[in-house]
């Protein structure tokens, strides 16, 4: 992934931000961070993102954003009440009006029935709404993780403008 290519959306994304005098960060499984190293890319980006948490591993999901583990159990770690879930936890554990939060099978393993390789659960939102949206992506795994993080910060961008 070409972080270049992606700062005019970042840019976006902080002008909209800044226009509204928001802060935000993220909650990222699939992506490992990406998200949040996009946005700091940018200079000057300390001015509206606050942080970033990656949380990779299920356990990492209860601990660090306090998803219910009988959530995650029951629904799977990559699906819509623990995308929001995150969204949520991000938003608890962190002063910001805004967050995102991506769990997904980036492959090339980790498919089960139903979430095959390419299925992602993005979700963001304030502390008033959460939005959640089932992506389906096709290519390698650069090419899953590429797509939501363009995807995410299309999301976030259109949400501070609202």
């Amino acid at each position: 992934m070409d972080l270049q290519e992606l700062l005019p959306r970042v840019q976006a994304l902080a002008d909209a931000l800044r226009g509204r005098g928001w802060r935000m960060a993220t909650a990222e499984s699939c992506t490992g961070g990406l998200i949040a190293a996009v946005c700091t890319q940018l200079a000057g980006s300390s001015d509206w993102f606050e942080r970033g948490f990656v949380s990779y591993s299920n356990t990492a999901k209860t601990e660090l954003l306090g998803v219910d583990p009988v959530l995650i159990e029951t629904q799977g770690a990559v699906s819509e009440p623990v995308a929001r879930a995150m969204v949520q936890g991000a938003l608890r554990c962190s002063p910001v009006d805004l967050a995102v939060a991506v769990t997904g099978i980036a492959g090339p393993g980790g498919a089960v029935p139903g979430k095959p390789v390419g299925t992602v659960w993005l979700a963001w939102g304030t502390a008033v709404a959460v939005q959640a949206e089932r992506l389906q992506l096709g290519g390698d795994r650069d090419a899953v993780r590429s797509a939501t993080v363009r995807a995410a910060l299309q999301r976030l961008t259109e949400a501070a403008r609202a």
